[in-house]
């Protein structure tokens, strides 16, 4: 993965208050570990300030300062991760170099201040690096993720055809892509964090499997023909006793995007109330309670539409608390209101 085609986000930080804000929103994207954080930017760019943020939402309890005489600190987060903070001010490169090299046995969160002190040549999968510059009266923070890889929509329109996806399914995946990307986009300017290539991609897939637990009634309009059922049961064979949910996981996982199968997995309404650990999986889960089919609808019709086509119109005791369930994360995303109409 290079830095010319990696994802990437945008985001005006305007003052103090909005840098730490955003170093707690890089917590809330984390995928896997170990992973290790460039931060470059000039002198009072906000790179401490971010860090102290990042460091608070993880549960150090210690103050994160800059460690440019002792070039190397360690902490331990809430759930006993080292988190290890270095900075290469004082640095020439080759001394730059052997310090990073020194520490690449770790297996936590390796944050690097004065990134930049670094060659141009070392390789950066399995880093996010963020660049702080000064613009207008605070700064920009350009954050480029190289620490998993995203589908194309060529091999996304693949697996749709090989697995026969439903063109009402397909126009619904599409639908809630656009919703996701809306509220990613919101989210950017008010200073978070956000994968937005990432919740794309996993809206575009997150209902490719859904025919594996197809029952209730079908959308007006549509049928099952015997080359989709026969293709259906293939997959169902391949993913057996499984959900959607986690039967698109799998497949995820099999070509080579677990972290997308991470966000993905938590979108549905399963039997018990998902428990979310990034951004990505409630920015999904809600876009995917906004549209029924292709249409954009309110929470409460999308709801009502689930109990005409699984319980008879009739409110259950789990859908109720589903509804709620949704309602909470919108809250949580939205403090000021939903910006999806």
């Amino acid at each position: 993965m290079n830095k010319s085609n990696s994802p990437h986000a945008i985001l005006y930080l305007e003052d103090a208050g909005k840098t730490h804000s955003a170093g707690k929103f890089l917590s809330e994207t984390l995928y896997s570990y170990p992973i290790t954080i460039f931060l470059n930017g000039d002198l009072g760019a906000g790179k401490t300030t971010f860090l102290q943020g990042f460091a608070e939402r993880l549960g150090i309890s210690e103050p994160v300062t800059s460690p440019t005489y002792a070039l190397e600190q360690k902490y331990r987060t809430k759930t006993g991760m080292d988190f290890l903070h270095l900075d290469l001010y004082r640095l020439n490169e080759l001394d730059a170099v052997k310090l990073v090299e020194s520490t690449d046995h770790h297996t936590g969160i390796r944050c690097i201040e004065w990134a930049e002190r670094l060659p141009e040549r070392m390789d950066k999968s399995g880093t996010i690096e963020l660049q702080f510059s000064e613009y207008e009266s605070g700064r920009n923070l350009t954050v480029t993720f190289f620490d998993f890889p995203l589908p194309t929509l060529k091999q996304i329109d693949d697996w749709r055809a090989e697995a026969m996806l439903p063109a009402h399914i397909t126009r619904h995946c599409i639908a809630v892509a656009e919703v996701a990307a809306m509220i990613s986009d919101h989210l950017l300017k008010h200073g978070h964090i956000i994968r937005k290539d990432a919740v794309v991609a996993a809206a575009e897939v997150h209902d490719l499997f859904r025919f594996v637990d197809f029952h209730g009634i079908p959308p007006d309009g549509t049928s099952e023909t015997q080359e989709e059922l026969s293709i259906w049961g293939h997959w169902k064979k391949r993913y057996p006793e499984m959900r959607h949910e986690e039967a698109c996981k799998r497949f995820l996982v099999g070509q080579g995007f677990p972290e997308l199968g991470t966000i993905v997995e938590t979108h549905g309404l399963t039997d018990t109330l998902p428990e979310f650990t990034t951004i990505e999986q409630k920015i999904l889960f809600y876009a995917d309670k906004r549209v029924m089919i292709d249409k954009v609808v309110s929470l409460d019709e999308r709801f009502a539409d689930f109990r005409r086509r699984y319980s008879n119109n009739k409110p259950t005791e789990k859908g109720m608390a589903w509804l709620e369930a949704t309602k909470k994360v919108e809250e949580e995303l939205f403090p000021e209101g939903s910006p999806i109409l």
